[in-house]
């Protein structure tokens, strides 16, 4: 209950607080290259159940039919703003959307998409027990996770059968103690990693 009462009060605030900048950001990407400013895609959140995540669009339209993953810091299908909004995660603002709807939280797993749920496991499927996040511990773990995949042979195969398990291993010993210090950690970690 008190997650979800600052998960509310974070995420006003920073949509109020950061509306000049995502306005700057609409307006750069809508500039640069044609397509929505936004990229609304479906993923598996709490219970198992689909929900339409906000991000700015940082790709050239229709390059998610290329693939669901991104491939090293210069995959092709990146817009020039695309570039700089992901190295910052600055892509990811509009969830905030996503927080003060309820259908996410500030901190919790990185909601996937449906094809790869399907891999997971009965034990694995813990996670979905939970409010996707914006930010969790595996991602700042994997933060160079698009660099991994961009030295793979087979990228999807090394995202499925290693850095997916070990993401959600780290996830499941987190939500074994989902304390709001761990909350408030995480958030700081988070901001630290970025501003570097």
């Amino acid at each position: 209950m008190m997650i979800r009462l600052f998960d509310v009060i974070f995420s006003l605030l920073g949509l109020i607080l950061l509306f000049p900048l995502l306005l700057i950001i609409g307006i750069v990407i809508g500039i640069d290259s044609r397509g929505g400013i936004f990229y609304i895609q479906e993923r598996v959140g709490k219970n198992n159940r689909n929900f339409r995540l906000v991000k700015f669009r940082t790709m050239c339209s229709g390059s998610h039919k290329q693939g669901g993953l991104t491939i090293g810091a210069r995959d092709s299908r990146i817009t020039r703003p695309g570039f700089f909004l992901r190295k910052y995660k600055l892509d990811e603002l509009p969830q905030l959307i996503n927080v003060l709807c309820g259908e996410m939280s500030l901190v919790g797993p990185r909601p996937e998409l449906r094809k790869y749920v399907e891999f997971y496991s009965e034990e694995q499927k813990k996670v979905l027990a939970f409010k996707p996040g914006i930010t969790d511990i595996a991602s700042l773990e994997y933060f160079d996770e698009s660099e991994i995949l961009g030295n793979s042979e087979n990228p999807e195969r090394t995202y499925i059968e290693k850095i997916m398990p070990a993401k959600l291993e780290l996830n499941r010993k987190f939500l074994e103690n989902p304390r709001l210090g761990n909350y408030f950690r995480i958030i700081g970690q988070t901001i630290k990693k970025i501003s570097r």
